[in-house]
């Protein structure tokens, strides 16, 4: 079947096909040049982003691992209340010296070693990545909620010390 005049004339749609065709081919080329652009733009701003995420955490890793030394250290002064318990006070210890290693690590080493690091723990073990993350969430869960009712009760406390005044309560008078 051809396209074009009812009367048998077919160059005119032939030459209509062919220029249809060619004008597909334009936007195909251009559209796969778009996405070629687009694709390598990505790319660019991924890596840019992932750059700037990696200085950021690199300046701020000393910060972390004064945060893991200083749970450390409380650990080890928390453990001093077992002394007449030597196999408490063992384990108590022995997690301490794990978070000083810990901070030692972080402080020594790039975040892509770090994280490159956690991430193989995390395919050797799941099981114990599983454990970890279900008690973090559970400690967050219980952080959250004590927050909520410490800012509750400070919310109470702050209405009970300043009562409305009954003016700005009282409807105001009809006229």
């Amino acid at each position: 079947m051809s396209v074009g005049q009812p009367n048998g004339d077919t160059t005119r749609g032939q030459s209509a096909g062919a220029s249809g065709a060619e004008t597909w081919d334009s936007v195909k080329e251009d559209v796969t040049e778009l996405a070629g652009t687009a694709a390598e733009r990505g790319r660019t701003f991924m890596e840019s982003a992932m750059g700037q995420a990696t200085d950021y955490v690199d300046r701020r890793k000393g910060d972390a691992a004064q945060s893991v030394e200083d749970i450390a250290s409380s650990l080890r002064e928390s453990g001093r209340a077992f002394d007449d318990r030597p196999n408490i006070k063992a384990f108590v210890d022995v997690a301490a010296d794990g978070l000083e290693q810990l901070a030692d690590s972080i402080r020594g080493r790039e975040f892509a070693d770090i994280y490159a690091d956690i991430e193989d723990a995390a395919r050797r073990r799941p099981v114990a990545l599983a454990a970890v993350t279900t008690v973090a969430g559970f400690m967050l869960a219980r952080f959250l909620k004590s927050s909520a009712q410490n800012a509750s009760a400070q919310a109470r406390a702050y209405r009970a010390a300043n009562p409305p005044s009954r003016q700005a309560s009282a409807p105001a008078p009809r006229r």
